[in-house]
């Protein structure tokens, strides 16, 4: 039977998590002799009273107290050990699978954005928190609590009996209180990051919101949302502190109660003095793994929350395909019967889409609005992939390509072009950490961007910040369109490349397409603007996903012209379609 998505993801995690196999063995070791070691005081207290107080043995009481601390010194050493190898351990998991969450981060965002791919890296942080959490030693102690117990029915059943119904009463008190508050965390969580989510974007769209008056009701819109979760998260805190404080209590009433009854006991000749302390330190040993995992509960649970959520993203999401195409691709593009349907969605914005462009030759693509132009442009460029059909470039399907070696051999530009923290350097060389200094320059020139870089108080080394530049809409386009040109691809799809530029920039646009043309790269240009379409050699004319003319550029817009002077009346919006 095929694996679904979330048990492939789950496997996965656990593959990566079994590379440190042996690491957890060692701790596993070392709790087993820490645990051990936990008698000592006990033994010491039992030793104590009954031996050498009774006898008055000053070389016994020396004795057995350099033989306890010898074997305290020896625990603390085991517990260093064990915490330090926990920390090794989250440290090698996250470094062994960091970018395989991020990329698959990344693809999942470029398709369709959730909850999983947003807040992948947290989910990583949160398991790394838990992997090295003092929860899992407390896990590897759990076993030993039913020995603690058992050492105190040794002693005597009742101390034993009373120990099991107190520790079973805050168990239990636990479980109640973790039972009650679990959805409601859960909405809490999931409202705050709503709110969080929206305040982001209205950040960053803080120039709409400011200009159209919309401050208010932004705020009106984030408050419902925050304030909702706010309730939520005080009436957690209210019962989580009723819970805790009742557990508290009961804590140090168990305690307090054995002492009274190991006392009384101790009247009536059925145990010694010595039994009565050793009863409550184990009572105490015995219960400090679960209050650990107690107290380390939500940490436990969001690191549980994040493991599930990148169970379901590294499932959906398969690891890169390796590269096998060495060859640098000449830049013949062949599209055969594409068919794209939209990641979510059932029906396709792209039928049977056919067409070839040759090294050296520009194909510009026009039509109406939501013919779909900017969805034929993430396809070309691998974001989204074909529902049926192929596209080929050479003779290798896209699929065939590392998504890094894929991009070093296209050059995209997005409708809307956003700058990465970095340098304008960086950004143009697509954040390469080796890139080269002399193909930024020559990107930029050839998108005649050259001297208003150079302009800039730090030029090449201008930082950029996301969401926050001081760039014009045309020159975050004119850097975008560097940043396609980068590396020399041999295929570059520019959708919309002009939607901003004023004629200096569609002159240097045009400029930019005949060079790439002259060195043989192949070029899809998107656009519903006539002046993008002066260097194209063949037009590819879209109609809601088909293609409703392709050919050379005269043929096709002598036929469009045609077509629209005679229904112009009918159709204004035919008006736009160059």
């Amino acid at each position: 039977m095929q694996a679904t998505a979330y048990q492939r993801g789950m496997n996965e995690l656990r593959r990566v998590r079994a590379r440190s196999r042996l690491l957890y063995w060692s701790v596993a070791v070392f709790s087993f002799f820490a645990n051990l070691l936990l008698l000592t005081g006990p033994l010491y207290m039992l030793l104590i009273y009954d031996r050498v107080l009774s006898a008055g043995a000053v070389e016994t009481l020396v004795a057995l107290s350099l033989l306890a601390a010898f074997l305290y010194l020896i625990m603390g050493i085991l517990d260093v050990s064990r915490q330090l190898l926990l920390g090794r351990i989250a440290n090698r998991f996250q470094s062994d699978i960091e970018r395989r969450v991020f990329d698959a981060m990344l693809r999942k965002s470029a398709v369709t954005p959730d909850e999983a791919s947003r807040n992948a890296l947290s989910h990583l942080e949160a398991i790394k928190q838990m992997l090295c959490a003092p929860a899992l030693i407390a896990a590897m102690d759990l076993p030993w609590t039913p020995l603690f117990f058992g050492a105190i029915f040794i002693f005597h059943p009742l101390m034993g009996l009373a120990a099991v119904s107190g520790a079973l009463i805050i168990l239990l008190l636990a479980l109640t209180h973790q039972l009650f508050t679990k959805s409601r965390q859960r909405d809490a969580t999931s409202g705050i990051q709503s709110a969080d989510d929206f305040a982001q974007h209205a950040r960053a769209e803080a120039e709409t919101v400011q200009a159209l008056g919309m401050s208010s009701g932004a705020f009106a819109f984030w408050h419902d949302r925050h304030r909702d979760a706010l309730r939520l998260q005080t009436v957690l805190f209210d019962v989580g502190s009723f819970f805790a404080g009742v557990s508290k209590t009961l804590k140090f009433s168990l305690q307090s109660g054995m002492l009274g009854l190991g006392a009384w006991l101790v009247l009536q000749d059925q145990l010694t003095a010595g039994g009565m302390i050793a009863s409550a330190l184990l009572l105490a040993r015995a219960l400090a793994p679960i209050e650990t995992l107690l107290v380390q509960w939500p940490l436990l649970q969001q690191g549980l929350m994040g493991w599930r959520a990148l169970a379901h993203l590294l499932g959906e999401v398969a690891p890169p395909a390796e590269n096998k195409i060495v060859p640098q691709p000449a830049g013949k593009l062949k599209v055969r019967g594409l068919t794209v349907t939209p990641p979510g969605q059932r029906t396709a914005v792209l039928k049977a889409i056919t067409f070839t462009v040759d090294p050296g030759h520009a194909v510009g693509v026009i039509g109406p609005s939501g013919a779909g132009k900017s969805s034929l442009a993430r396809a070309l460029s691998g974001v989204w992939p074909p529902a049926i059909g192929s596209i080929l470039l050479d003779s290798a399907a896209l699929q065939q390509y590392s998504a890094d070696h894929l991009g070093r051999h296209i050059g995209y530009l997005p409708q809307r072009v956003a700058l990465f923290d970095g340098t304008i350097a960086q950004n143009i060389a697509r954040l390469d950490p080796d890139y080269d200094q002399s193909e930024i320059v020559a990107a930029a020139k050839a998108s005649a961007v050259h001297e208003f870089i150079l302009g800039l108080p730090l030029g090449y080394e201008t930082p950029c910040r996301m969401g926050q530049s001081s760039l014009s809409a045309g020159q975050l386009q004119r850097i975008g369109l560097a940043r396609a040109l980068y590396g020399k691809p041999s295929l570059v799809v520019l959708d919309e490349p002009n939607s901003n530029l004023d004629n200096e920039g569609s002159h240097a646009l045009n400029t930019a397409i005949r060079g790439l043309k002259e060195r043989g790269a192949a070029v899809v240009v998107m656009t519903h603007r006539p002046a993008a379409i002066k260097e194209c050699d063949y037009l590819l004319m879209l109609e809601a996903g088909t293609v409703k003319s392709f050919g050379p550029r005269e043929d096709v817009l002598n036929a469009v012209v045609k077509n629209a002077a005679l229904i112009q009346r009918a159709s204004p919006r035919l008006r736009h379609v160059v």
